[in-house]
């Protein structure tokens, strides 16, 4: 049985993140054809994987690298940086593949994770917030259904989905390949285009019982204590890493683009409104991600002292990633106001601004939650627990 024990830091972070950055360049330069053809090319798909960021999600004991949450949203955050759509892909896969590798029956995690040192393991993709029908059958289910939002679809090997077992109600994930199910091929969006967030269908799939686990479970059959926070809190890691990276990002780019206008006549980037509003935008994002690392910090600590987060921490999880969205959003529209024809010619500028208007659509940072963490934190639902996004 995993989930015991101290919580284990990486001595591996510096390395994946100086070799993200060194295919930063390329990830630049490969954006646009990215978008044209709604998903990242083979070469950086691999080039990417190649830098651990997947790994750095799996277990210890299957060979991964088991990165620290505070060390998984810098992760997240690098790769984000150099590109929102590369950021958003692999933090999908890397926690869809660890949380699955964590919560699965050790003979089938050790069937989908025979080799992860060298790369010979799954790679899981899917959605798990509309589940789809599960009727119990000899040795396992036989499942239908449809899914939305398969981010990095294009380069799993296996789906991750969530399903209703009929009969109990019951909420399981499940892992399959991906040949049993039919792709939609539908993803035709102005935002985070290169993610191939297709969704997806499949009708009466035998799917073997060991090849499911328990949607809520915070008991990892393998692995250490990071995967002691359940699959939600695990996929807002990647969330609010993503947030931070694209903000940063969105500043940088503003800042060259000040750089190259000033002094030209009437330029707008002379102004004390700009920089006042510039300042803000500085000070805004450096909060947020001073905040991020508070409440993760805390969270460390729990972990380390072999416990799951108490529910004003899994509340503070939710609140600080959708502080952190909500945040990076005004630092865009800041962007947006002042680089002037950058925000709408084809390039970086309008590319993260895009992206980020549609990663901010996402569940997770939807006003309903913002409501639900209000009533935790105001004593309105002292008794309130956390399943999934919604208070049980």
């Amino acid at each position: 049985m995993g989930g015991g024990g101290r919580l284990h830091v990486s001595a591996e972070l510096a390395g994946v993140l100086e070799r993200i950055d060194a295919i930063g360049g390329t990830l630049d330069e490969q954006a646009d054809a990215a978008e044209d053809a709604g998903r990242l090319p083979e070469d950086t798909a691999r080039a990417l994987l190649g830098t651990g960021i997947v790994r750095a999600g799996l277990p210890l004991n299957l060979g991964g690298h088991e990165f620290a949450p505070r060390q998984l949203v810098e992760t997240a955050e690098r790769v984000s940086y150099h590109d929102a759509a590369a950021g958003w892909t692999m933090f999908a896969l890397q926690t869809m593949t660890g949380t699955t590798a964590a919560y699965l029956a050790g003979d089938a995690a050790a069937e989908l994770f025979p080799d992860v040192p060298n790369g010979r393991h799954a790679l899981l993709s899917g959605h798990g917030t509309r589940p789809g029908r599960a009727v119990p059958v000899e040795g396992g289910y036989r499942v239908t259904g449809r899914w939305q939002f398969a981010s990095g679809m294009a380069h799993a090997t296996h789906i991750h989905s969530a399903v209703e077992v009929e009969g109990t109600g019951e909420l399981r994930v499940l892992a399959m390949p991906k040949a049993r199910v039919t792709l939609d091929g539908n993803w035709d969006v102005l935002g985070l285009r290169a993610t191939h967030s297709v969704d997806y269908h499949c009708t009466d799939v035998y799917v073997p019982h060991e090849y499911t686990y328990v949607a809520t479970t915070h008991t990892p059959v393998t692995g250490g204590a990071l995967y002691r926070l359940g699959l939600v809190d695990m996929a807002a890691i990647g969330h609010t890493g993503w947030a931070l990276g694209v903000g940063r990002r969105l500043l940088d780019e503003l800042k060259r683009v000040a750089a190259a206008r000033t002094g030209s006549r009437g330029a707008a980037v002379d102004t004390s409104q700009f920089h006042a509003a510039y300042a803000t935008a500085e000070a805004g994002l450096r909060a947020a991600r001073a905040w991020v690392h508070d409440v993760w910090r805390d969270v460390e600590r729990t972990l380390d002292q072999d416990e799951p987060p108490s529910t004003e921490q899994d509340t503070l999880i939710r609140l600080v990633l959708n502080h952190t969205t909500s945040t990076v959003y005004e630092v865009g529209r800041t962007v947006h106001r002042w680089a002037g024809s950058a925000a709408i010619r084809r390039g970086p500028v309008d590319r993260f601004l895009r992206d980020l208007g549609t990663g901010a659509q996402h569940i997770t940072s939807s006003p309903v939650v913002l409501q639900n963490c209000g009533k935790v934190l105001s004593g309105a639902r002292p008794d309130a627990r956390w399943s999934f996004l919604d208070l049980s």
